[in-house]
This record gives C-alpha cells, structure tokens and sequence, in this order.
C-alpha cells in the first residue's frame, strides 16, 4: 500500500517561468502539465566510472527533452543524447503506454536507459527493442528485434553480454553483434524466470529477479510459478467491446506463486535448482545475489513474516548453511525497505535489524576462505538511539566509512551520516540544511546526489563531493537542478503539533493549516487529512507537493486543515508501528481523535460541529473506517479506499493482520464493509476502474452495503485510471470535486 507520490516537475530560468510565480494557485495549474514547481529529472543513473551523472530532463508537457549530464570535475551539466536522437532511442511513455503500463514504470522506476560497463556506450529500451548506443560518434545499433517486448536488461560485469527477459526466459546477446542465445526454455505462461511479479514488486520491493555472477560466466534468478495464484479482471470499459485484463493477484489467505532459484551458465550450459532449507516453495525469497565470485546469498521469509533467514550458497557445488536468523515476537520483520544485506570484500556484511527497538544497522564477519564453515558472526552494532536508518546509502570499504540514511536529528529529518565500520569515532551528519535529504551515490562513493527539500522549500538537486577529508567535514554541494520558485504565491506555513496520542503517553507529530486573515469570532471548518497506514511517515519536513498545495487552497476557502501521523505509522521504531498488530483501524483512529480533541482545545477558532476527513488509498480506508466509527464527521471523501482486507494482497495484509483463518475477527472488525450501516456524515467515495492495486472490487462491495443500508452517498469513478487517478484531466477533476464536496457539506 504506497501513498500516491506527486513528482517534481522541472525549472526553466525564463521569464515565462517568471511571470507563472505570478499567478493565482489553482486546483488547474497544481495539476497542469509542470504543475506549479515544475518537472522533476528523471531516471537518475551514474556512469560507472564516476565521472557523469546522467538524467533524462522533459518540458512541461513531458513530451520533449534530452538526455543531459554533470560533469563531476567541473560540474557543469552539458546534453549528453539530444532531443531527436532520444525521440527515436527512448519515445516519449505518454505516447506508447496505457494508464496501467505508466502507472507500473512511474511506481517502479523502470529506466529507459542504463550505462554500459565501460562508461563510453548506453542501452536504451525502445518500446521494448534494445539499442546500443555509442557516445563518440552518436551510432545506434540494435540488438533486439524481436515481435514479444524485452525487458529488464543488464550488462554483464565485464560488458561483453547482455541479459534480458522476453516471454518470461532468460536470453542473452553479445554487446557487439546481434547474436541472441536463450538461457530458460519454459513455455508455460505461469512459470516466470528471472521476471518480478505484481504482489513481489508491490509489496517487497523487489526490482530485478536475476543478477549476473561477478566474473560474467553464469546467471542467478528467481522462478515464481503463478499457477496457484487468483486471477482478478481488470476491465476497460471505454471500447465498444470491453477488454479485460486477468491480474495474477494473491488476496489475503490466497496461495502465493511458488519460487525457487536457479543457477544457469551464460551461454546456457550448467541450469541448475537449489533448496534452500527446509523451507517449502510457498514461502518468501526477498533478496538475493552474489557474495563474492562462487558464492550466493539467499534471504528466506516465512509466510507470517516474523522470521527471516541468511544463507550463503556455494555456487558450484549447492552447499549451503543458514548464516543468521531474525525473528520478531508481535511483529514483522521489516522487509519492504529495498536492499539489506550489503556484502563487503573483507568477508564481512552490513545487516539492518529493529532488534534493539529502533532500525539500526550491525556488521557482521565470516570466514572468507571457509565461508560456509561457521554462522556469521555479529562483531559490532555500528547505529544505535532513538531513531531510525531509513536506507543504506553506501560503503567505502577502503576509508572503512557506511553512509546511511537517518532521523536522528528529529523525528521529522531526514539526514545523511557517515559511520567508520571499525566504530572508532560517533556517526557524523554529512547533509547541511533541515530538511529531508535522499542520497544517490557515485560508484567509487566519494560523490553523490542530494535531493532535498523541506516544508516550505521545493525540491532541489545537487552534486556533492565529501570522501577527501571524511564525512566528518562535510559536502560540498553544487545544485544543477532545482524546482521553479513558490514565493509568488504566498503560502502560509502550517505549525507543527506535538500531541499525545489515545495511551496519554506517545508523542505524535503533526501540522495544522489555518486560514490567514480570520474575522473576529468567526469559527472555521476543519479537515482531518491523515494517511494513517504502516510503513509510510507524512508529517516530515519536506515538500508535500500537490498535496500541500491543495491544503493552501483549502485555507484560502476558509478550512483549517490538519495532518497527524498516528501510531502504526513508520520512522518511530517497532513498538509505535507494531501498534496496529493484528486490528487495523482501531489505534489509528483512537490516536486520531485524541489528537483532534487537543488540537480544537487549543484552538477556539475551530468549528468542531464543522469537521471533515478525507484520504488516499489507506487513508481511504481511515476515512470509511472514522465514519463508520464514529459520529463526530460531518462529510469524508475516501479515494481508492479497502473496504474489506480480504480484498487486499496476500503480503501486505498478512505482515499486519496474520492470515484470515488465524483472525476472523481481527479481519472482520477492521472492515468497513461490515459496518457500512453505521456511516455517518456525507459520503464521496472515489475510485479509478482499472486499478490494479486496490481493486475496484472494495468500492463495489461497500456501495452495496450503503444501498442495501439505505444511507444516501456520491461516487465518481474514473474510467480506465489505476491507484493514482494520473493525468491533468482526472486530477484537476478530482480535486475539485473534493473541494466541492467540503465546501457543500461543512460551510
């Protein structure tokens, strides 16, 4: 379940862009094409050797750009593919998707292109054909031509071949001829080699189901057989004949497609399968890959999802012993996050665990010339306090330095640190400005990117340089991208909360929008725009986007506006997120009205006969699961809401609520659905009809239970939109629509 993230859009330093600050903020030009700040980089990749970093910049409309480029040296950005060379290499996505094939490249971070090893060539998928480019002399040469699509291509180490999938197999074809050899040969659609399915790639975030060996000779990948799996239709219902797409999905209790890894040569020699453990087919494979040359690393998830094992494979023979286990009581391993595990040349690996209360990070060593020859062994834990490392970053084994990603200087940052691994000196803070900062380092580590912003900053990009003296000295920064300026449209900060939550005890955060200019005595409307769900922190101090623009709008109607981030919620360690074991719905909206009781406490001007709630995917569901649970909401928009958590994946709602069989109850109480009888206050409920996400199906189910009820409510649906509602069109339409909802029902 992922909040709908709003990118960025890009800066053009013109008057047009300067007369645009000018403007009045309008639902229209938040959602225009560029919005407000303009259009964000995109596909930010570095070139292996250090010296560039590459990203591919549109126009407002997102159908021109180029390919540009930062020089580290000089850091100048200069075009690296002009617009027409890129137009026939990378077409513009607008023009060759539908809205669920954007939605998954936008979601997934699909890049269009990628570098080759040897830093002087580029691989481009062009409507799913590859092509090799030169950089010298501007020459493409393809490589597929292929009738079915390839995807997820990679070069091997010494890029003398290149790997892809293409009808769920494994091929590979040499860099300098068109030479194609098939590693898998399975002809049954349900058996996927080396391809990433929707729950895995949704809810594990896995990005890439096979890796090459680091002396280019053979090929690890996963194989997911989603034969046992539920179909779910997915139906357009804009063509005269309508066309419906079967979606492999695995609802909560649902099988899960079987996996098992395989081992085949790269010329396709060699295939081979391992067992690893005890474990049966059904249960997870998250992460795995190379430990050095020979040797694997596989992590085996159980179905519950509260332990977590590390084996290490011996390549060649299929020897294999467990290296660690994690395990949780009362909660989940947390394995949502991306990449953990991060082998060293030392014989030696970083580990992130929340065994302490908090997500640290934990080096641990083995024997390199015996590595199946004994458990791993913990030598030190290298974070430690009341915080979370959200992400790690990097490793410079030769300055023995871990950059990582944290809140330790407040629940609200997000800061970039550097740590020695032999833990002779306290972790040092690299990134300079309150904020939120996110790290995209260079290969050899002394460089990176820094993406920042803050709550009433936009975002900004920079090249950073900080290895010569260590991270304790800090960056030095160069910006070569940043968001258009907002100060034309005199917006207003909101204040930052600090509240208890319904245990009298925990600390929640939040802001809170007030209109400017009030009247004496005259009391506002407030709503309640919460998130509420696992895994996702709102109230940070970064740039909200459309959202926060939207919040602007609402105060100039006359709404107070309000964002508290309740227990259960991510970025406070395990026992605030754990709150919502096994029930949800319960704690979040207890936290939620403690919270509004304090915030209309201390602010008399708030009208608490006059207040509205309205949310997003999870805080869809909150905004049905406050009105079926309480009577003190006038009006609710819910978008693209769960209405029943059987109708939702099989890994997200397990790693929270266990299996349907094991809690009926659980299920059962924290389901709108069941209440819809109980619905107080004016209800819109949004949804897209080609969501692949959550599913139509959940606004189905509760609007049957309104009418059979007889309660009285407004739905907007968008034919052929998925999770996002994306578009100019459906989001300026939608917003609006929530606006005048709330102004028709709280004014």
């Amino acid at each position: 379940m992922k909040r709908a993230i709003l990118l960025c859009l890009l800066f053009w330093s013109t008057p047009w862009a300067l007369a645009q600050a000018a403007h009045d903020l309008t639902i229209d030009a938040i959602f225009a094409g560029g919005g407000i700040t303009g259009r964000a980089p995109e596909t930010l990749e570095w070139s292996p050797d250090g010296a560039k970093v590459s990203f591919l910049q549109r126009d407002d409309s997102g159908e021109r750009g180029a390919l540009y480029y930062v020089d580290v040296a000089s850091g100048k950005k200069a075009v690296l593919v002009d617009e027409e060379k890129l137009n026939a290499l990378a077409p513009s996505a607008g023009k060759t998707m539908d809205e669920r094939q954007k939605e998954w490249t936008q979601r997934y971070a699909v890049a269009g292109y990628q570098w080759a090893p040897d830093s002087k060539h580029l691989l481009f998928d062009s409507r799913g054909q590859l092509w090799l480019y030169a950089l010298d002399n501007g020459i493409a040469i393809q490589l597929t031509s292929s009738s079915e699509p390839n995807t997820d291509p990679k070069f091997s180490p010494d890029g003398s071949h290149i790997a892809y999938l293409r009808g769920h197999n494994l091929h590979v074809c040499t860099s300098e001829a068109r030479s194609e050899k098939t590693l898998t040969w399975e002809k049954d659609a349900s058996l996927m080699n080396g391809e990433v399915d929707w729950v895995y790639a949704e809810e594990l975030d896995v990005r890439s189901n096979y890796f090459w060996s680091p002396d280019s000779k053979s090929i690890v990948f996963l194989q997911m057989n989603e034969k046992p799996v539920p179909t779910y239709p997915i139906t357009d219902w804009i063509p005269q004949h309508p066309k419906v797409d079967a979606e492999k999905y695995p609802k909560a209790g649902d099988d899960n497609p079987e996996v098992r890894l395989g081992l085949v040569g790269a010329d396709g020699s060699r295939l081979k399968w391992f067992s690893i453990g005890q474990a049966a087919a059904r249960e997870y494979i998250p992460r795995f890959g190379w430990v050095s040359p020979g040797l694997l690393y596989v992590e085996l998830l159980n179905r519950a999802q509260d332990k977590l094992e590390l084996w290490f494979v011996e390549a060649a023979t299929g020897r294999m012993r467990k290296m660690l286990t994690e395990s949780v009581s009362g909660a989940w391993v947390p394995v949502e996050r991306g990449r953990d595990f991060w082998p060293l040349k030392s014989g030696r690996f970083l580990w992130p665990s929340w065994r302490d209360g908090y997500m640290h990070l934990y080096l641990y060593s083995y024997s390199a010339d015996k590595p199946l020859g004994a458990d791993a062994t913990l030598e030190r834990q290298l974070t430690k306090g009341a915080f979370d490392v959200s992400s790690l970053d990097a490793v410079d084994e030769k300055e023995g330095v871990a950059y990582f990603t944290a809140n330790a200087a407040g629940p609200r940052q997000q800061q970039i640190y550097g740590v020695k691994l032999d833990g002779s000196a306290p972790m040092q803070k690299l990134s300079q400005e309150p904020g939120t900062h996110d790290a995209f380092f260079a290969p050899a580590v002394a460089d990176y990117v820094d993406r920042f912003s803050a709550q009433m900053t936009p975002p900004r990009w920079s090249l950073c340089r900080h290895a010569a003296n260590g991270p304790s000295a800090g960056p030095a920064c160069i910006a070569f991208w940043e968001a258009r300026s907002v100060d034309g449209y005199r917006l207003t900060a909101p204040e930052n909360l600090e509240l208890k939550a319904a245990d009298g005890q925990t600390t929640l955060y939040g802001t809170l929008l007030l209109p400017a200019n009030l009247p004496a005595g005259k009391k506002v409307p407030l709503i309640n725009n919460p998130y509420g769900g696992p895994g996702v922190q709102s109230v940070v101090d970064a740039w909200g986007g459309a959202t926060f623009l939207f919040d602007q709008l609402l105060a100039r109607a006359g709404f107070a506006v309000l964002h508290v981030d309740n227990r259960g919620m991510a970025g406070r360690g395990q026992a605030f997120a754990a709150a919502v074991g096994r029930q949800f719905g319960q704690v979040e909206l207890a936290d939620q009205l403690a919270a509004l009781r304090q915030v209309l406490a201390q602010h008399p001007q708030l009208d608490s006969s006059r207040l509205g709630w309205w949310g997003w995917s999870y805080g869809g569901y909150m905004t049905l699961y406050a009105l079926t649970h309480s009577d003190h909401f006038q009006a609710g928009v819910a978008v693209a809401p769960v209405t029943d958590w059987r109708d939702y994946d099989s890994i997200y709602t397990e790693r929270y609520m266990g299996l349907p069989k094991d809690n009926a109850e659980g299920y059962k109480s924290s389901s709108p659905v069941n209440l819809a009888g109980s619905l107080h206050g004016r209800l819109l409920e949004v949804h897209g009809t080609s969501d692949d996400n959550v599913h139509l199906q959940n606004t189905m189910q509760m609007v049957s239970g309104l009418i059979d009820a007889g309660i009285q409510f407004d739905l907007q649906l968008y034919p052929g939109k998925t999770h996002s509602i994306a578009g100019a069109a459906a989001r300026a339409h939608l917003f609006h629509r929530i606006q005048e909802h709330f102004e028709r029902y709280l004014k």
